[in-house]
């Protein structure tokens, strides 16, 4: 948990916001410490990137006070503030090193440091070697990294990252989540939005948010703790069997995950015996059943299909 005592960067008391007649955000309380890396998790269309614009100053809330680095003028704060959108934005018939000068120098920075920042940063993320590339022959990881690099180049306080990762293969997000790790470690409060459980579990708290409601806040541990019901996982790659699973009177819900269901449970030794007793009738060879931990992406699962509850 977080202590009581550390300096909170970014809160959110009450906040409210329509889109039209959408509710973007619907009174939303939150608190960010300086030093976190704080994650933002839902689906698509849950209020993340509404929750970000805002705190940059770019969107401003219906009701409620949402406040960045202490102060109510976000669009102020934001100059110790970085921000890598969703989309990429940089510009594709530059070069690496134009892009990343152009960016240094909107914030009002001396060329010569601008070039000297250029150089540490582009180092850093890899980038150094295909300084005088065309953007738009950059991979997707690569230019991912440039986004990131373009958002260090003033040395912000705090980082905002919209689905940094989305269609980036997998071993560039490992490289990228390490260098957030570094980052983090030098004392940048990074805050990061994404659908990826996995990048779920490196965030040292997370708060899941669906239709502009926050369901839950805290670290894996706390979120978990709060999960009331038992996954048993069916060693069993077929979608028509969720229709019968569905039918038993123990099971509350069951999702296929890669090759296997998780089926959420109240009580394991009955539901056990009906599924098996299903298995036995449907199936020649019985596949394996067994109770296993529910993780975070069980989670997700239950606050997004709204089918079971969680103890807040």
């Amino acid at each position: 948990m977080k202590d009581a005592e550390q300096e909170i960067c970014l809160s959110y008391k009450g906040v409210g916001k329509k889109f039209k007649n959408i509710s973007a955000l619907d009174d939303v309380y939150l608190e960010v410490c300086r030093g976190e890396i704080f994650g933002f998790i839902g689906p698509d269309g849950a209020g993340k990137t509404t929750l970000i614009r805002m705190a940059m100053g770019i969107t401003n809330p219906d009701r409620g006070e949402c406040t960045l680095l202490g102060s109510t003028d976000r669009r102020k704060a934001r100059k110790n503030a970085g921000y890598v959108p969703q989309l990429f934005s940089l510009y594709t018939d530059m070069t690496v090193n134009e892009n990343i000068a152009l960016f240094g120098s909107l914030y009002g920075t001396s060329r010569e440091i601008v070039l000297k920042r250029a150089e540490a940063i582009l180092k850093r993320t890899g980038l150094w070697p295909f300084r005088e590339r065309m953007v738009g022959k950059l991979s997707g990881g690569m230019k991912q990294k440039l986004a990131l690099a373009s958002g260090l180049m003033h040395t912000p306080e705090i980082l905002f990252l919209d689905e940094p990762t989305t269609g980036v293969d997998p071993v560039a997000r490992r490289e990228f989540w390490a260098m957030l790790y570094e980052l983090n470690k030098e004392g940048l409060t990074i805050i990061v939005s994404t659908p990826y459980m996995d990048e779920a579990e490196l965030c040292t708290r997370k708060m899941f948010i669906d239709n502009g409601k926050i369901l839950d806040v805290g670290t894996s541990e706390e979120l978990l703790s709060r999960f009331d019901n038992k996954i048993l996982k069916l060693e069993l790659d077929e979608r028509r069997a969720k229709e019968w699973l569905l039918k038993c009177a123990n099971v509350r819900d069951a999702n296929l995950f890669g090759s296997s269901y998780h089926i959420v449970v109240d009580d394991v030794a009955s539901a056990t015996r009906e599924i098996r007793k299903e298995l036995a009738m449907r199936y020649q060879e019985h596949p394996e059943l067994y109770e296993i931990t529910p993780n975070l992406e069980d989670l997700f699962v239950a606050f997004s299909g709204g089918t079971v509850s969680c103890r807040r």
